[in-house]
């Protein structure tokens, strides 16, 4: 896997190189000092992965990130020692495509280097691995609690596309909206509160059991699954090991077997493949599923994979997106809300 490393600090540079270095299967294709350096190094030689700073000189990770994956796509991953401080910045980041964030290692910090490994492991497989194992078939339990969710699963570009459209829903949602956004156990709570800045929905991070509620919009925690229980409620799990948690595949099919009497699916920008079986099995059960759309995708990835498998009963443009969301809301019966898509 060839890395290019991107950071203004030599002494960042070479703790990144430290902690590859423990890996086998990873190179350092090369290191540029500011993000202009990177874009024009990327154009000429673009990497398997960029691990990207976001304070640098002549051009910061933000922006280099935007023009990277405008003109050059590749998967980059958030490496700074100033995640707490630039909260904004890295979420930001990650509305122009970046794909997680983690904090980079000091020199010959084994726990910290392990951190990072695993973190461009995890992206590494989310990139080439097949659809996320299924758990086998259980009888659908009793519905929980709300009688309607909304479901999406986001990555790349995520967060911007998460906050345009419930900065468009209503409080008054008749539905709850579960979200699994593709980002590190330790930024979740951040997320929820970045995105709760200019929605009218209060959202909050799954706890362990949580009860849907309409008009609230609940985020999978980072490091492990969240799936409807035989209780309606939602859960952790560990299991299945091997997919990139949280997965939105199985979110999306725990619901099918033990969610609410009515669905709707939707899934956004992202790299690879997850969530476009879960949405095929949303759809096959009869209820609406929606993809973002090529034109205002950062990464038309996720979305492509569903509309590939014939996952996504409609294909709709982001600002759109909100709209059908309350439109669907509406109806009682889980089939009546569906159109004929030419």
């Amino acid at each position: 896997m060839k890395i290019a490393i991107v950071n203004d600090s030599p002494l960042a540079q070479m703790a990144l190189r430290d902690a590859l270095a423990g890996s086998d299967s990873m190179t350092v294709s090369w290191a540029a000092s500011d993000g202009l350096e990177a874009l024009e190094k990327c154009r000429s030689e673009k990497p398997d992965l960029v691990l990207m700073d976001i304070v640098m000189p002549r051009m910061g990770g933000v922006e280099a990130t935007r023009r990277i994956m405008q003109e050059c796509p590749c998967p980059i991953l958030i490496v700074t020692s100033s995640v707490d401080s630039n909260v904004a910045e890295v979420f930001e980041a990650m509305g122009a495509g970046a794909l997680d964030v983690v904090a980079t290692p000091p020199l010959e910090s084994g726990e910290a280097q392990s951190t990072l490994l695993a973190k461009i492991q995890a992206i590494a497989t989310l990139y080439h691995s097949e659809p996320s194992p299924r758990a086998a078939d259980t009888p659908r339990q009793p519905a929980s609690p709300a009688d309607a969710a909304v479901l999406i699963g986001s990555s790349a570009g995520g967060p911007a596309a998460l906050a345009a459209i419930l900065n468009s829903l209503s409080p008054d949602l008749p539905a709850a909206v579960v979200i699994v956004q593709h980002i590190d156990e330790k930024f979740s709570h951040d997320l929820a509160k970045w995105l709760s800045t200019n929605s009218r929905l209060p959202i909050g991070v799954a706890s362990e059991g949580a009860r849907l509620r309409t008009g609230q919009a609940l985020i999978a925690p980072g490091g492990c699954h969240l799936i409807f229980g035989p209780d309606g409620g939602l859960h952790h799990t560990l299991q299945p090991a091997s997919s990139y948690r949280p997965s939105v595949d199985v979110l999306f099919e725990s619901a099918v077997r033990r969610g609410p009497r009515r669905l709707l699916g939707v899934l956004l920008t992202g790299m690879g493949r997850d969530g476009a079986e879960g949405l095929k099995k949303i759809k096959t059960a009869g209820h609406l599923t929606i993809a973002q759309d090529q034109a205002t995708s950062a990464i038309f990835g996720m979305p492509r994979a569903a509309a590939e498998i014939g996952a996504a009963r409609e294909i709709l443009a982001l600002p759109d997106i909100a709209s059908r969301i309350s439109e669907w809301s509406l109806f009682k019966n889980p089939h009546d809300h569906i159109r004929t898509i030419a």
